[in-house]
């Protein structure tokens, strides 16, 4: 008797507070939306399933190809104590193909429109008539492990006033729109807010651009980019050249005039550019600031690093313990360096890294979906570069860190939660982090 009215009490409770148990719904290739959405009836469209759910619901998609030929929209806000969750079914994964549709401008793949606090896992998005994903204004979406392929222009472009989102984990590759000048592989530009970051992704071969931060009614806007790669942009799948930019990271800027002094304050961390049609870190015309950290760059055709254009007053531009190889390095006079390979009295040869492979780049991802091990200019024993650097906030081994944007013998134990957390406090401290 007392364990029934324990049960009964939390019965009353919950339904006089309005408080629900998070359920899971379930979609599959071989679903049907009649169907309860259970496991063993699964529904077909997740549009049917992002209907249903409801706060702290998680909808799980099983593995094998979905064929869409309709954007799948996203228009629900979650909380930040009770988000709305799409997850690949264990360690299947899906692939949602909407290759059918035609080419145009609203033709997405899936789209957050002011929709706030989704976190979106292990899902691929390919074929897109333009973008795979667009999150166009709302926050605070996390968008981790997913895969953009083969769109029809950006695979991930962050739009209207959106902020705070964390993309991690993420590949976009092959993108390509049929001018060859729009598509890049992540696109926090034109309209974008700010505070978004980006840990952990790949991008590579699309027709545009890597990273691209030019923007066009947005202004005064912050982005991190932490332990990314970004290579042979600006080629095709058949490794052909595009008629598009190449470039790694486009940092920023806008139209290309005296009145239009744009600022995309750009941080980039442990960043990786290599093999790029054209450069590896681009300023484009950015006139905010700029701070880059550990960065390495490879035989990008153009320029490693490009950085001239004066900024505007109270603006600064940091590089330090970077590196280049095999690629220019063009920073104007007013940049604060320190401890980069091109300074006394570095000089960098092949023999300071393991390997000059680059084909390991693009070795799957680890289970959890993080970056793969790699030896590719990764220092070599008894590499110049070893504890050679200065500090600059972010975890390292041995005395001192090294240069570059591979610790040696790996990375250090970083507890993830913690690196995201201040990653966003860094976020709001903007546009001031240069002068504390």
């Amino acid at each position: 008797m007392k364990v029934f009215n324990k049960y009964l009490c939390l019965a009353i409770f919950l339904f006089l507070t309005g408080f629900s148990i998070a359920q899971n719904l379930f979609v599959a290739p071989n679903g049907n939306d009649s169907d309860s959405g259970t496991i063993s009836a699964p529904l077909l469209n997740l549009s049917t399933a992002i209907n249903q759910v409801k706060l702290g619901d998680t909808i799980f998609v099983r593995g094998g190809t979905f064929n869409y030929n309709a954007t799948i929209s996203i228009s629900k806000s979650g909380t930040s104590s009770s988000r709305y969750y799409i997850f690949a079914y264990k360690n299947e994964r899906p692939i949602l193909d909407f290759s059918s549709q035609v080419v145009g401008s609203s033709n997405r793949g899936i789209r957050l429109s002011n929709a706030s606090y989704w976190h979106i896992k292990g899902i691929d998005i390919k074929g897109a008539g333009d973008n795979g994903m667009e999150i166009s204004g709302g926050s605070n979406n996390i968008i981790e492990f997913c895969a953009f392929y083969e769109n029809r222009d950006s695979g991930l472009q962050l739009s209207n006033g959106t902020s705070n989102n964390q993309i991690i984990n993420c590949d976009s590759y092959n993108n390509a729109d049929p001018s060859e000048g729009n598509a890049d592989g992540f696109a926090p530009k034109l309209t974008v807010g700010s505070g978004n970051y980006f840990y952990g992704c790949r991008a590579w071969q699309n027709s545009d651009d890597g990273w691209d931060g030019y923007l066009r009614g947005a202004n005064n806007v912050t982005t991190v980019i932490e332990n990314c790669w970004s290579f042979k942009n600006g080629f095709r799948k058949d490794g052909t050249q595009t008629s598009g930019n190449g470039n790694g990271f486009k940092m920023g800027g806008g139209d290309n005039s005296n009145s239009d002094r744009l600022m995309h304050h750009v941080t980039l961390k442990r960043c990786f550019a290599f093999d790029n049609k054209v450069k590896g870190f681009d300023q484009n015309n950015n006139d905010g600031s700029m701070m880059l950290l550990n960065c390495t760059g490879f035989r990008n055709l153009t320029a490693d690093y490009r950085i001239t254009r004066a900024l505007n007053p109270g603006q600064s531009l940091i590089v330090k313990n970077s590196i280049a190889y095999l690629g220019l390095v063009e920073l104007g006079n007013f940049a604060v360096q320190e401890k980069n390979s091109w300074l006394a009295p570095f000089s960098v040869s092949a023999n300071d890294f393991q390997s000059i492979d680059a084909t390991q780049a693009t070795r799957p991802r680890k289970e959890d979906g993080s970056l793969p091990d790699i030896t590719f200019m990764n220092l070599a024993s008894g590499s110049q570069f070893i504890d050679a650097g200065v500090d600059v906030g972010l975890p390292f081994k041995g005395l001192a860190p090294d240069l570059g944007a591979f610790e040696y013998e790996g990375p250090s134990s970083i507890n993830y939660e913690e690196l995201i957390n201040s990653s966003i406090v860094l976020h709001q401290n903007f546009p001031n982090p240069f002068n504390p």
